[in-house]
């Protein structure tokens, strides 16, 4: 394996769930309405409304809209974003990864790439960036060799399409490549084009899973140095 290539929401970041209950915290809208009104606004249109978000065909507030359509009457008429971009708010409930953004770093001291494959939104290219920066500058410092994101793309994971086009600009053969994704249709995707694919599970799973196969020995003293409490058997 030669490079490893890393989802972002769910894996760099805290999982989705936590974004979810973040975003009822601050919206007052019940957890469970809010997954209830997204599932209904999915099957009204036939397709979810963060996925269309995510490949460009609808903005934030029609995304909003159809949400909110969904939620029970008594909720509509509220204020529910505080006049806030829906993004703001959405971050609000996201942090990083520092223990496998660490470990990233260590796979390119081994001289491996590492490459970004996302389903995201144009318009939170800053915020994920600043995510994702030690300082929340946006400055990634070399992270990636590529980045490849869906909203640029028009195309997200699962659709082989985008990951056809991941191998080619990374010039690599499938078989070279080693994909860490939260969702198993995302891994699957990636093995049916012969790459090999670990699904992140918890950190210190991911970590041994991927150092496992990528050969990187995250044992060594220096390493252990960089990568602090997950060497020493954290677990995010």
């Amino acid at each position: 394996m030669t490079t490893l290539v890393c989802d972002y929401g769910g894996v760099l970041t805290n999982p989705l769930a936590e974004t979810y209950l973040a975003f009822s915290d601050h919206t007052g809208i019940p957890l469970d309405e809010l997954q209830a009104a997204f599932g209904r606004a999915a099957h009204r249109y036939g397709v979810s409304p963060m996925a269309e978000l995510e490949t460009g065909a609808i903005e934030e507030e029609e995304l909003v809209r159809r949400v909110v359509a969904e939620l029970p009457e008594e909720l509509r008429g509220r204020d529910l974003l505080g006049g806030r971009p829906f993004g703001e708010v959405w971050f609000r409930g996201r942090r990083a990864n520092r223990e496998l953004l660490a470990f990233l770093r260590l796979v390119r001291a081994e001289g491996h790439r590492v490459a970004l494959l996302t389903n995201n939104v144009r318009a939170w290219r800053p915020r994920w960036r600043a995510t994702l920066s030690p300082d929340g500058s946006g400055d990634l410092g070399g992270l990636f060799d590529l980045v490849v994101d869906s909203s640029e793309e028009g195309v997200r994971k699962p659709d082989p399409e985008i990951y056809r086009r991941l191998l080619s600009r990374l010039g690599a053969a499938p078989e070279t490549v080693l994909f860490l994704d939260d969702l198993e249709e995302n891994c699957a995707a990636a093995r049916a084009l012969g790459m090999r694919a670990v699904r992140f599970e918890t950190t210190a799973q991911a970590v041994a899973d991927v150092a496992a196969a990528m050969g990187v020995p995250v044992g060594a003293p220096h390493h252990d140095l960089a990568l602090g409490v997950l060497c020493r058997g954290g677990r995010r």
